[in-house]
């Protein structure tokens, strides 16, 4: 699994401005009209089967969308999109086409006006005239736990080491996660009303606290919800969830989820980073950067006192990393963004339903002129 960085944003922006991102999956060959915005991001499951004829589909519909910026990853329907489940079960899965699996990756690697990503990350600045001219990263990954069969880009549901090998590699400092499964208990309950997320997806999620978590996969969960860290635990806890609902499912206004500061209830998260990690000595003595960590604890030690929750406990001091200058990250908004209303296969005899996209604005910093983010593509 390849995993490309740039350099972070500035860490000094000059101010936010609301960013508009639309947001999609599980469109199984099915196109749906999607809301004005700056960012469109396709969290997977663009066909049924990953065939040249559904994939060229999808590609021509995102290609024509209007967006500054597109994001696309795979999902674990977009079989010939994942070479090593071509090689093990592509002549049991095959179609009938005359094209193989390297043919309908190029599809989406040789698109213009997309961006193919396959669990990597990368920073992009919005430079459009008529944009927002802000900034954000993102880590993106088409991998989920295994589920109903033999499908592309999944892992061992029991396979815990393999998961945390996978999900570690999220930057510390990302502030937007695609995947296409779910992290487990957060949008993630299928039919059978059973958690069928990743749980090591989750834990890395309270480590890197980034401001949006997307996702689709499990069709009946689509929606929303806030989540507030508890940075206060020893067992990665959340303090609270705040579930979002479309007031208006039936109707054509935008399902929007509003996280900016014109709202009453703006996203408690600043996408704060630390530029280093802090380290013990040899003999594991307090370094310069253990002090300024003690400081942050003390701080919040203060805050958590005047809410009469006590001290703040050894995870403080454990999970350095995770926590050094980087106690803004208090919240992350995660969503299910699925278009399709139900699971796959769908029958023939059955009329769809379809969900609509879910939008969300959300303030991002605006690029400095020193920023060296790379630009989104087609952007002037």
């Amino acid at each position: 699994m390849e995993h490309s960085t740039t350099e972070a944003p500035n860490a000094n922006p000059q101010g936010t401005r609301r960013t508009r991102f639309v947001c999609i999956a599980d469109t199984h060959n099915c196109t749906v009209k999607l809301p004005k915005g700056d960012v469109l991001i396709h969290c997977g499951d663009l066909t049924n089967q990953g065939g040249y004829k559904e994939l060229s589909k999808q590609v021509k519909w995102l290609e024509e969308a209007d967006f500054e910026l597109k994001i696309v990853i795979a999902g674990n329907h977009d079989l010939t999109l994942d070479s090593e489940f071509q090689e093990a079960w592509g002549q049991y899965r095959h179609d009938g086409s005359p094209y193989g699996a390297e043919d309908c990756q190029a599809l989406l690697a040789d698109a213009k006006t997309l961006t193919y990503m396959v669990h990597e990350s990368r920073s992009f600045k919005l430079t459009s005239s008529t944009g927002p001219k802000t900034m954000f990263s993102v880590f993106a990954s088409p991998y989920s736990p295994a589920w109903g069969g033999a499908w592309a880009f999944q892992y061992p549901r029991d396979d815990d080491l393999f998961a945390e090998t996978l999900w570690e590699e999220i930057p510390l400092d990302t502030d937007v996660v695609i995947t296409h499964g779910p992290a487990r208990t957060h949008l993630d309950l299928a039919r059978a009303s059973e958690a069928s997320g990743c749980e090591i997806l989750r834990q890395q999620l309270w480590r890197v606290r980034p401001r949006l978590a997307l996702c689709g996969h499990i069709h009946e969960a689509r929606g929303a919800e806030r989540v507030l860290w508890d940075l206060d635990s020893d067992s990665y806890g959340e303090l609270e969830r705040t579930p979002w609902a479309d007031p208006d499912p039936d109707s054509e206004k935008n399902a929007l989820v509003d996280l900016t500061a014109k709202c009453q209830n703006p996203l408690d998260n600043d996408g704060s980073y630390a530029e280093t990690t802090p380290t013990g000595g040899p003999g594991g003595e307090k370094t310069d950067q253990g002090d300024e960590l003690e400081e942050e604890v003390e701080k919040l030690n203060i805050e958590v006192e005047s809410l009469r929750l006590g001290k703040a406990p050894e995870l403080l001091r454990k999970d350095r990393e995770a926590l050094t200058g980087r106690f803004g990250r208090k919240e992350t908004c995660f969503i299910n963004c699925s278009i399709q209303h139900t699971s796959y296969p769908h029958l023939k005899e059955a009329r769809r339903r379809f969900n609509k996209p879910i939008v969300v604005d959300l303030d991002l910093p605006i690029w400095a002129a020193d920023d060296t983010s790379e630009p989104a593509p087609g952007s002037t």
